[in-house]
């Protein structure tokens, strides 16, 4: 299995690694990659791949394998008709598209502040590199704008410290109230699950994505739109404050 880098330290922008294979769609398969892949409403990671002669071999996205479960680097053809893809054995240096990931890493840690101030069940998310959105079950609840952004604003700029760590699964079982996500259960399968902390009390759930380490990182935000998806569902949009106009 592929070593998550990104696991450790979402700050790694590139390392070393090694082709261990080429699937037959022609996705490349590492050693250990810094790419995070798409999962928990967050997109893949996108950047290069550079072997030791100097190509750059342009990587679109990265996904899990669905039957293998290993993390598969997928190339961008979109300009020209199949790049040259590195043989099993290559050296490599991997190297993710910084700018896009950090600001995905700023708005999976505004959705975990989002939570924070809205303590309902999530029925669902998604995470954008300019808009990103969490489904609450709000039951007879009403949702005001304005006061989620000062709320959400108001953790920002207190600075507050996001850190993450790890316990078995037997432990989460015993802990059911730490998972906020109605719709999709934490990932299992490896003995253990990882625990997003915000603060000491702000937000603690399960989470595998990539996260800032302090919410000043994060910046100021805006709560764009307030969306009725159904009696009891509703869509909280969030954008960074300084893309006005930016709604849809």
């Amino acid at each position: 299995m592929t070593i998550e880098l990104f696991r450790e330290d979402a700050y790694l922008k590139e390392c070393e690694a090694t082709v261990m294979a080429v699937t037959e769609r022609g996705g490349i398969v590492l050693d250990q990659t810094v790419f995070y892949p798409t999962g928990g409403g967050q997109p893949g990671d996108s950047g290069i791949l550079i072997p030791a002669d100097g190509r750059r071999l342009r990587i679109a996205s990265t996904v899990y394998d669905r039957d293998s479960g290993a993390i598969v680097h997928v190339p961008d053809d979109s300009g020209e008709v199949g790049q040259d893809l590195p043989a099993v054995g290559t050296a490599v240096k991997a190297v993710i598209d910084w700018d896009r990931r950090y600001r995905h890493m700023r708005m999976h840690t505004a959705l975990h502040l989002l939570c924070a101030v809205v303590p309902c069940g999530v029925t669902g998310g998604q995470i954008g590199v300019e808009k990103s959105r969490l489904d609450f079950d709000i039951g007879e609840q009403t949702l005001d704008k304005e006061e989620i952004t000062a709320q959400l604003n108001d953790l920002v700029a207190r600075d507050i410290s996001v850190s993450a760590n790890w316990i078995s699964d037997e432990q989460l079982d015993r802990n059911p109230d730490l998972v906020r996500t109605m719709s999709v259960a934490p990932p299992r399968g490896a003995g253990r699950v990882r625990l997003i902390k915000v603060g000491e009390d702000v937000d603690l759930q399960p989470c595998g994505g990539t996260h800032v380490k302090r919410t000043s990182e994060i910046g100021p935000l805006r709560v764009s739109k307030i969306e009725n998806k159904g009696k009891r569902n509703r869509r909280v949009n969030i954008v960074f404050a300084d893309q006005a106009g930016r709604d849809q």
